[in-house]
């Protein structure tokens, strides 16, 4: 059905919108955790991982603000059925890319790079090119204006 000369929201915009959301509010809780220094939260993290943060560079740290906030704000506009929620989960794809780029150039701790970490890392990446995806599909088909 159409509307307004757009078609209907789907229901699985919605859904996907929502585990977008969430998925992101979770890389920005991160972010402010490991930003503000906040202790209970630190405890977590081996003293490698915490100096591996430390003493990176300032563009990993710009790619990794920019891997955070721009795909929140992205999951936002997908909500909204905003045509802009495209641009910002592309470019949060981009920086994740960047950072991750440092995270495996870098002499980052092995928790960071095998196993568990090599893993997570794959796995938000899967996560992040999904969406870029979905929002993509969904602009094409003009879900999102």
């Amino acid at each position: 059905m159409v509307f307004n000369g757009r078609p209907a929201t789907p229901w699985h915009l919605w859904a996907i919108g929502i585990v977008a959301l969430i998925f992101y509010g979770g890389g920005a809780y991160n972010y402010l955790m490991m930003q503000t220094a906040n202790a209970a939260y630190l405890e977590s993290y081996t003293p490698q991982q915490l100096a591996y943060f430390e003493t990176a560079p300032v563009w990993f740290h710009a790619a990794w603000a920019i891997g955070v906030w721009t795909p929140l704000v992205g999951a936002l506009l997908l909500l909204a059925r905003s045509r802009f929620a495209f641009v910002g989960l592309f470019v949060g794809l981009v920086g994740f890319v960047i950072a991750t780029f440092y995270q495996f150039a870098a002499p980052a701790p092995e928790s960071m790079t095998s196993g568990v970490g090599l893993v997570s890392t794959l796995m938000l990446g899967a996560f992040q090119l999904f969406f870029v995806i979905y929002s993509f599909i969904m602009l094409k088909k003009g879900v999102l204006a």
